[in-house]
């Protein structure tokens, strides 16, 4: 779980370098709307890197080490598919239907707090 913590940290840490970024430099690249979409994914971002610290400070105490991981896993799949796309989309990186990449991520934030729920009881 420890190794699942250090990635848990980065994806926080990138996070806010991220959320920076969008801040300082990215107001004069795109329109107002696409710094909304960017900001979404930073907010994902992060609310699902703290979530997956916290998923790493239960185990043992609550749920499986190999629960954990899952979930953790299944945060960080959508972090990549959900955040990433949506960075993608902001910086012209992705174009057509490859925007269906978001809801994929999201459905992977889903089913992580699904896993954490059934495991939780």
């Amino acid at each position: 779980m420890r190794s699942m913590l250090v990635i848990a940290i980065v994806v926080a840490g990138l996070g806010v370098a991220l959320g920076a970024f969008g801040a300082h430099g990215l107001k004069r690249r795109v329109p107002e709307e696409a710094v909304k979409i960017y900001h979404t994914g930073v907010q994902y971002q992060l609310t699902h890197a703290l979530a997956m610290i916290l998923v790493a400070s239960l185990v043992p105490r609550w749920i499986s080490e190999t629960s954990g991981m899952w979930v953790d896993l299944l945060f960080l799949l959508g972090v990549i598919l959900f955040s990433g796309s949506l960075y993608a989309l902001t910086l012209g990186w992705l174009k057509g239907r490859w925007g269906l990449i978001t809801p994929v991520g999201g459905l992977f934030f889903l089913a992580g707090w699904t896993l954490l729920a059934v495991r939780a009881l």
